[in-house]
């Protein structure tokens, strides 16, 4: 596509010249490129930054246009707009050829359980036959092709978003589903997409207000996948239910249209009788913790809604693999050893709770806060972990430029008043060491936090980091070899 070509919507006149690209990150923009300087976003614990500032660093490596909200005057074609990250969107959409016209989105979103879900999703389209990509947190997939996570967020940019789904379309996929968060239906990552199938799984009011500032925001962010879904799968247990705008929507959970009656929750996983509009037959799904049912329950509902036969959905949630870093069972004896992505307060409980059914000993706890993040958070981790583990480990979770001695005495402090017993540890690899090394026979070790992120940031840095290799090499330290595990 020539530059021409692309802002022709705009009415900007420009030269025909081949645009190789489009970045809204100045690091990223090579000879060729668009850069679209997008304002950044006011939190209360840092100041923003502004894609404005960067303009001449975009046009030293190479940047034929730009885009932006500023009055500018730039010896290479420049578009003016209101919104630069709707422009962002637009753009990118428009460079990629409109791949969405061509694929069947499903879209995951909620507080809990968006990745669980969009994965189990995915494995019961392919196990029925249907070719489908999957955008989530935990990694991406083209059919079975697994590709890294796109940075670190839920959801990337949108010109990553839209590059995965022209690839998608490219290799002959028929559906694409998308863990979409808040932030990026807040932040217009996902603009212009319609999808087939939304589903809201959770909804947990205190999350992210350090970005959306109210409950009632933070819901109509949500909220604005499944308005823009043909059919919204939605839990009965949300809130505002009946002033959601749906032209369709089907209902799972208590007093839905798709329920689980009669769950059985083991070592193994859980089993339940799935009740469906299509029928109902005996479930069984590889994952711990009874709060799964509402992840099993929304996946079967989206893949039975999207034609597959309940035989089918049944066989795909006994086969499910799992998602990687939630609730993630490495060793499984002499003591037990699981990953999970819990990271704040609510999503620890969870996990300590559900692990605690399981455990004859101890539960052992590492885990830490991340800086630059609603401070609430460390308060919330600290109690819990206080209450519910028999021992913690506070360790480091991207701090960030935020001190990490102040992030760790702020989770001992309230770990202090509710009078639980820890220890402070800064090196999370030392951390984790340590409590495999305190672990006996019929313990549970959960490093919680991580999960399966790719990096550490310390500081400006961005350390490779592994949490299941850092485990596994903590066992062998110990004559474990790795253990028993899966």
């Amino acid at each position: 596509m020539t530059l021409e070509e692309l802002f022709a919507p705009y009415g900007l006149k420009a030269p025909p010249l081949k645009v190789l690209g489009l970045t809204q990150d100045s690091r990223r923009v090579a000879p060729g490129f668009v850069f679209v300087a997008i304002p950044g976003v006011p939190l209360p614990h840092r100041k923003p930054l502004d894609g404005h500032d960067y303009v001449l660093e975009a046009l030293e490596r190479g940047a034929i246009a730009v885009v932006g909200e500023r009055e500018l005057s730039l010896p290479v074609p420049y578009l003016r707009v209101k919104d630069a990250r709707l422009a962002l969107a637009h753009l990118s959409r428009r460079f990629h050829g409109e791949p969405d016209r061509r694929l069947n989105l499903l879209g995951v979103t909620g507080s809990k359980g968006k990745s669980t879900t969009a994965s189990l999703l995915h494995h019961l389209l392919h196990q029925g036959g249907k070719r489908a990509a999957l955008l989530s947190t935990v990694g991406l997939r083209l059919g079975e092709d697994p590709r890294p996570p796109i940075g670190h967020f839920t959801t990337p940019e949108a010109p990553e978003v839209y590059a995965f789904l022209r690839e998608a379309v490219d290799r002959g996929l028929e559906a694409a589903i998308l863990e979409v968060s808040s932030h990026a239906l807040a932040l217009k990552r996902v603009e212009g997409l319609a999808y087939r199938i939304g589903v809201f799984v959770s909804f947990y009011p205190d999350d992210h207000l350090d970005l959306h500032g109210t409950a009632e925001a933070y819901f109509a962010a949500k909220a604005l996948l499944v308005e823009r879904s043909e059919l919204a799968i939605l839990n009965t247990r949300l809130p505002h239910l009946d002033r959601l705008p749906l032209r369709s929507r089907l209902l799972f959970g208590p007093g839905g249209e798709v329920w689980g009656e009669g769950l059985r929750e083991g070592e193994e996983g859980l089993r339940f009788t799935l009740r469906t509009p299509w029928g109902s037959g005996e479930a069984f799904v590889p994952l711990l913790g009874a709060y799964n049912l509402d992840n099993a329950l929304a996946a079967s509902a989206a893949a039975l809604a999207y034609g597959l036969p309940l035989e089918g959905v049944l066989r795909g949630l006994a086969t499910f693999p799992g998602v990687p870093g939630r609730m993630e069972v490495v060793q499984r004896k002499p003591f037990r050893v699981v990953i999970d992505f819990a990271h704040t307060g609510r999503s620890l409980e969870e996990a300590l709770k559900t692990l605690r059914r399981t455990t004859r000993g101890r539960l052992l706890l590492v885990v830490g806060a991340a800086g630059e993040r609603d401070p609430k958070r460390r308060e919330d981790i600290g109690r819990v972990a206080a209450r519910l583990a028999d021992q913690t480990f506070f360790t480091e979770e991207d701090h960030r430029t935020e001190d990490l001695m102040a992030i760790l005495e702020a989770l001992a402090q309230a770990a202090r008043e509710e009078g639980g017993l820890f220890e402070v540890i800064p090196d999370r690899k030392e951390a984790i060491f340590r409590a495999l090394s305190e672990a006996q026979e019929g313990d549970t070790v959960l490093l919680a936090g991580k999960g399966h992120e790719a990096t550490l940031e310390r500081g400006t840095l961005a350390l490779p980091w592994n949490e299941k290799e850092v485990a596994l090499e903590g066992l062998r330290a110990l004559g474990l070899g790795g253990g028993d595990h899966p």
